[in-house]
């Protein structure tokens, strides 16, 4: 099971100030927040914070972009990898994007389709934790 119920820094780049916060909230759901520039630079830390998530038993899985200041392909790669990792295991990945931008870029590479996206996080949580919900997008 996860080692701590408590938030986690995972990662901070000197001159940047990018975060990977990963909290277990227990029932098989964590997040995975973010904030920074999460780029090729700083994705192997979002990576480790991901995998610490889903090693740590979470099936159900919110990153929070809302404090994201600019994602990239790789970013992109890690959050695709890591779906891959849940599904067999019944999983799921939501994301909480507020910033126009970062939304136009799940639109432009149609992974809005394969991603729930919410505004807060209350509403992506609420989507995790509801049984009634369709199964998630194939990809």
């Amino acid at each position: 099971m996860f080692p701590t119920p408590e938030p986690r820094v995972l990662a901070r780049r000197m001159g940047t100030d990018f975060q990977a916060m990963t909290m277990n909230l227990g029932g098989g759901i964590a997040t995975v927040s973010v904030s920074g520039e999460a780029d090729i630079y700083t994705a192997p830390e979002l990576k480790d914070a991901l995998v610490t998530a889903v090693d740590g038993g979470a099936t159900e899985v919110l990153v929070d972009l809302s404090d994201a200041t600019f994602i990239d392909s790789t970013t992109l790669g890690v959050l695709i990898g890591t779906v891959r990792r849940l599904r067999p295991r019944g999983g799921t990945m939501a994301i909480v994007c507020r910033d126009r931008n970062i939304c136009r870029i799940f639109e432009i590479t149609r992974l809005d389709q394969v991603f729930p996206i919410f505004e807060t996080v209350e509403d992506g949580l609420a989507f995790l934790r509801d049984p009634e919900r369709a199964s998630p997008p194939a990809g």
